[in-house]
C-alpha cells in the first residue's frame, strides 16, 4: 500500500491526480487495504504538502536514518505532528496485519483469483482536496484468456477513461514507490514542451532499487540496461518502454485511429461496444464522475463492469498492433514501445540524480532466473514474430533504433555461443586436440585481441558509470549464468509457443522479502535454492570445465605442448574463475543456500556422460 500512498502524495493538483489499483486476484483484503490506505492518506498527504516532505513513501520516510525532510521544521509543532502521523501509520500497519492474519474481511472474498466477476469501486470521491482513488478488479474466467499484465493494464485504460480520462498516465509496479513528489512535474516539462510534445509518447524514468548492495552479485540493478542502453537510445528515438516508472500519453495507445471523420461503427470494431468509452476518445469529452458524489451511479457502474469484463475485447483490436498494450509477447512493454516508435512516436529518458522511484530488486538466484527466463522468452517471442525488429522496424523507424531493438530481441541467442565455448574447447583440451592457433603464430593475436577488447570494452563502460571492478566481475558472471540458463530456456519456450506445443505463461518474482535470502545476498553469497531443471545445466557445465581443465592441464604439462593448447587452457581457467561461487556452493559451503548435494551428484553423472560421449564423437 506504500505504492498507493506515495502516488497520492505526488506534488500535483489533487483534482487532476487519480490513482487506480489493479487487483488481478479480486481479493477483498486488497480492497480493505486500499480503504485503510485512503484513511491514512487523509493525514499523510496534508502533512507532506504542509511541510514539503521530499520522501512521499511513509515506510521509507519513517525508517530513514537521515532527516532529509523537514529539516527546516524541527520545531516543537512539526515534531508533534510528525509523531502523530507516525502513530497513525503504525496503527494503519497493525490493522493490515490483523486483517491479513484473519484471511480477509467478512464474506467479501471473490470466488477464485482465476475465476471471479469484475469489481470497480471509487474510494473517497467526496474529498475534493484529495486525489481520487479507484479499485479495479477485472473479470477473469478460466475459459477466457486474460493476457497477464497487458490485459490488466488495458482494463485500467478503459475504466479510467470514463471516470477521469486524464491525458497522461503514470504506470507503477506494485513493488515500486514514488521517491520524489516532483516526478510528475519533471515529466510534464517534456510532455508540455511545444517543440517535442506533438510526437512524444512517454517519459521513461530508470528503475532504481532500495535493497541493492554495493556487491550486487545478481546484477539486480540492471546497470548495463539502464545506464548504457537506455542512455544511448535517448539520442535516437528514445528509450524502450520499461514496464514501470514512465509517464505516457493516453492517446499514444490508440495509434492514428482517433479521427473526427471516422465512422462510429469502425471505432466499435477497434475499441469495442461501449459508446461511453468511444465518446471518451473525443477531445471535448468530460467524464461524468466527479468528486462531489460518493460513488459511481448505477449507469456508470454498469459501464465499468462492461469495460472490465473478460469478453469485452472479443472481436476488437485491443492488444493488437495499434490499440492498448499488445498481447503477442509476455514483455508487453518492449513490444508496445516498439510499435509506438514504429508509428513515429518518440520517447525521452529522464534520469535525475535523485531516484524518482524506488523498488525491490531480486536478491536470490531463483527470482533472478525466473525473471530472466520470462524476459528471454518474451524478447525472442518478438524476434520470431511478424514484429521482428530486423524486418518490421527498419522501414518504420530510425535504422539505428531498430538495430537496438533487434539486439535485445535476439540477445537470448547468446546461449548458443556460450554453450559452444563452454563445451567444445574443453572437450578438445581433454582429448589433446588443438582448436586455436599456436601462441607463436601471429593469427593467435587476432583471437587474443577480440577476447581482450570485449572484456576491456565492458570494463570501460562499468568504470564510466562509476562502478567498480567487482561490478564488472559480477556482470560477467551473471551474463554467463543467464546465457546458460535463462536464454536457453527462454528461447526454447518461445519456439514451443510458436509451434503450438505450449501456451504462454507469466511467472512472477516473489514480492515478499525472505530474511535468510536477504542475509546471504548482503554477504555476497549466492542462494542456489531453485529448481533442478534450471540449476542442473549450469552445474553440469561447471563440472565439465573442472574435469576438462584438470585432466587437460595434466596432459599439457606431461606432453609439454603449451604452444598448441595454451588458449584452451586459459579459456577453461577463465570460465572456472567466473564460476567460483558455483564451485564454492558445491564443495565448500554447508549452509541452506548451497548447491543441493542431489543436484551436484546428478550433474556430475551427466557431465561425465557428456564428456564421454563428446570424446567418443571426436574420435570419428
Amino acid at each position: 500500500m506504500n505504492t498507493v500512498i506515495s502516488a497520492m502524495t505526488l506534488d500535483y493538483p489533487p483534482e487532476k491526480l487519480h490513482v487506480y489499483v489493479s487487483d488481478d486476484g479480486g481479493s477483498s483484503l486488497t480492497l480493505y487495504g486500499m480503504k485503510e490506505a485512503w484513511e491514512f492518506a487523509r493525514s499523510w498527504v496534508p502533512f507532506c504538502r504542509a511541510h514539503g516532505i521530499k520522501t512521499p513513501c511513509p515506510k521509507a520516510y519513517f525508517s530513514s536514518l537521515e532527516d532529509e525532510d523537514g529539516s527546516e521544521f524541527l520545531g516543537t509543532e512539526f515534531m508533534a505532528e510528525r509523531r502523530r502521523v507516525q502513530i497513525e501509520y503504525e496503527k494503519f500497519k497493525a490493522r493490515l496485519r490483523t486483517s491479513s492474519k484473519e484471511g480477509g474481511i467478512g464474506n467479501e472474498s471473490m470466488s477464485s483469483p482465476r475465476d471471479h466477476p469484475a469489481g470497480v469501486e471509487v474510494i473517497g470521491a467526496d474529498q475534493v482536496e484529495m486525489p481520487l482513488l479507484v479499485y479495479v478488479s477485472r473479470e477473469k474466467r478460466p475459459s477466457h484468456p486474460h493476457h497477464f499484465k497487458a490485459g490488466a493494464l488495458n482494463v485500467l485504460l478503459r475504466v479510467s477513461s470514463i471516470i477521469s480520462n486524464s491525458p497522461y498516465i503514470l504506470i507503477l509496479d506494485c513493488d515500486m514507490y514514488c521517491n520524489d513528489p516532483t516526478s510528475a512535474q519533471k515529466a510534464m516539462c517534456f510532455h508540455l514542451d511545444p517543440k517535442i510534445s506533438p510526437t512524444l509518447a512517454f517519459v521513461q524514468f530508470p528503475q532504481r532499487f532500495h535493497n541493492i548492495s554495493k556487491n550486487d552479485i545478481y546484477d539486480s540493478g540492471l546497470r548495463w540496461t539502464l545506464s548504457i542502453i537506455w542512455g544511448g537510445l535517448d539520442g535516437l528515438q528514445g528509450p524502450i518502454l520499461s514496464g514501470t516508472c514512465f509517464y505516457i500519453k493516453r492517446v499514444a495507445f490508440y495509434g492514428s485511429l482517433i479521427q473526427d471523420d471516422i465512422d462510429i461503427l469502425k471505432l466499435r470494431e477497434f475499441f469495442g461496444p461501449s459508446n461511453e468509452f468511444i465518446r471518451s476518445l473525443g477531445q471535448n469529452y468530460k467524464p461524468r464522475v466527479s468528486k462531489d458524489g460518493n460513488s459511481l451511479s448505477a449507469i456508470q457502474l454498469q459501464e465499468t463492469q462492461l469495460l472490465a469484463s473478460c469478453s469485452y475485447e472479443n472481436q476488437t483490436k485491443w492488444g493488437k498492433e495499434q490499440v492498448g498494450f499488445l498481447y503477442q509477447s509476455v514483455v508487453e512493454d518492449y513490444l508496445t514501445g516498439f510499435t509506438m516508435h514504429c508509428r513515429g512516436w518518440t520517447s525521452v529518458y529522464c534520469n535525475p540524480s535523485k531516484p524518482q522511484f524506488l523498488g525491490c530488486g531480486v536478491t536470490n538466484m531463483n527470482d533472478m532466473l525466473v525473471q530472466g527466463t520470462r524476459w528471454s522468452s518474451g524478447l525472442f517471442d518478438v524476434a520470431i514474430s511478424k514484429f521482428s525488429p530486423l524486418i518490421y522496424g527498419p522501414l518504420r523507424m530510425s535504422i539505428l533504433e531498430s538495430f537496438c531493438y533487434a539486439y535485445l530481441a535476439y540477445h537470448p541467442l547468446y546461449f548458443i555461443s556460450v554453450w559452444c565455448f563452454g563445451i567444445i574447447p574443453q572437450l578438445c583440451l581433454l582429448n589433446g586436440i588443438p582448436l586455436y592457433p599456436k601462441v607463436s603464430d601471429s593469427f593467435c593475436m587476432i583471437f587474443a585481441f577480440i577476447f581482450l577488447s570485449s572484456l576491456s570494452k565492458h570494463l570501460y563502460e562499468v568504470r564510466f558509470t562509476g562502478e567498480s571492478f567487482q561490478t564488472w566481475m559480477n556482470e560477467q558472471r551473471i551474463w554467463m549464468i543467464r546465457s546458460v540458463t535463462c536464454h536457453l530456456y527462454g528461447s526454447m519456450d518461445a519456439i514451443m509457443k510458436k509451434i503450438g506445443m505450449r501456451e504462454a505463461s507469466f511467472l512472477t518474482t516473489n514480492k515478499v522479502v525472505d530474511n535468510e535470502q536477504e542475509k546471504l545476498y548482503q554477504m555476497g553469497k549466492f542462494d542456489f535454492r531453485t529448481s533442478t531443471a534450471i540449476l542442473a545445466p549450469l552445474v553440469i557445465l561447471v563440472i565439465s570445465n573442472m574435469a576438462a581443465f584438470m585432466v587437460g592441464l595434466a596432459k599439457v604439462i606431461a606432453a609439454g605442448n603449451w604452444d598448441k593448447m595454451f588458449v584452451q587452457v586459459v579459456l577453461s581457467f577463465y570460465i572456472l574463475i567466473m564460476s567460483y561461487p558455483i564451485v564454492e556452493g558445491m564443495i565448500l559451503r554447508k549452509d541452506k543456500g548451497r548447491v543441493p548435494p542431489s543436484i551436484t551428484l546428478l550433474s556430475t553423472v551427466l557431465a561425465m556422460v557428456l564428456l564421454t560421449l563428446g570424446s567418443i564423437a571426436l574420435m570419428y
